[in-house]
């Protein structure tokens, strides 16, 4: 088998062989099952066996295929081919998605048609390349590989717009003490949480796998933020519970109680080593004139 390399979308192969080959011969009542076995072997690799040795696709991912509006899509396909044989015709088409009825419309073909210069084929057809790719484009795309000897194949690809992140919001749940961010629209989303602007630490809670909730491990207060980005940038929402003033003000209450303590206690030890000093000092002074006597 001849194998040409390739790249994106869902493999969904349909392999149409047409068979050829004379029909299996008639029996005699005479041949014993050992004869049977020997010649069906025979036959099996004469004539079955290499019908169905035709081309054959496929797209290596099975996920489907995300495109930012304005930049290129690019398929590839991997085609198999038997020994011997070439491929005639390579057809791209593309159908859109969830509309019954909508039909099948060829964008490009090897060799040959392609559709207004936005479309072309590359490798052999096995690369189709669309230019300034639009939320139109979305759908299902098919290619359908045929061979010199009547053989075919196809595989299909799912391929959707790369949408922004937006319409975020924050639920809460009381009773279990956790939030849940709700993110509407967005591809490849990815969750953050944060607490009066910092990070969420152990203290305060913990986020699931996937990062939409958070549990906590604190009293529901202050400002919690659920910031949700991919590579077209961020969107978030802030859910604001009652304050969480009176801790915090009692811990600067006892801090400011601390320092001024710390002060007063320097100032008085400052005051008792001068009050000290001069004490020293005077009774040098008063001991001078005796010894000049």
């Amino acid at each position: 088998m001849r194998r040409l390399e390739g790249y994106h979308g869902d493999p969904d192969t349909k392999n149409f062989c047409q068979p050829f080959g004379p029909p299996w011969p008639l029996q005699t009542a005479s041949m014993d099952l050992g004869s049977q076995f020997f010649w069906a072997s025979i036959l099996l690799q004469a004539f079955v066996l290499p019908s169905c040795l035709c081309v054959s696709v496929r797209f290596p991912s099975q996920q489907t295929v995300y495109v930012v509006s304005g930049q290129n899509l690019v398929l590839q396909a991997e085609f198999e081919l038997p020994q011997g044989d070439h491929i005639t015709k390579v057809t791209w088409e593309h159908e859109v998605e969830g509309r019954r009825n909508s039909g099948k419309t060829t964008v490009a073909e090897y060799p040959a048609k392609s559709s207004g210069g936005r479309v072309t084929v590359d490798k052999g057809g096995s690369v189709m390349t669309l230019r300034n790719y639009q939320r139109t484009d979305n759908g299902v795309y098919t290619v359908t590989v045929r061979d010199q000897k009547g053989g075919q194949s196809s595989a299909h690809c799912t391929v959707h717009e790369y949408e922004a992140v937006h319409h975020v919001s924050v639920m809460v749940n009381v009773s279990h003490s956790s939030l849940h961010c709700m993110e509407a629209w967005g591809t490849e989303p990815v969750f953050r949480w944060l607490h009066e602007k910092a990070a969420v630490t152990e203290a305060v809670g913990r986020v699931s796998a996937d990062g939409t909730s958070l549990y906590l491990n604190t009293a529901l207060c202050g400002h919690f933020t659920c910031m949700v980005s991919n590579k077209l940038g961020h969107s978030s929402a802030t859910y604001t519970a009652v304050p969480c003033e009176r801790e915090s003000r009692g811990t600067a209450v006892a801090v400011v109680c601390l320092m001024f303590l710390l002060l007063l206690a320097g100032g008085l030890a400052f005051l008792l080593w001068r009050k000290r000093i001069s004490y020293s000092s005077r009774g040098e002074r008063l001991r001078e004139p005796d010894e000049d006597i």
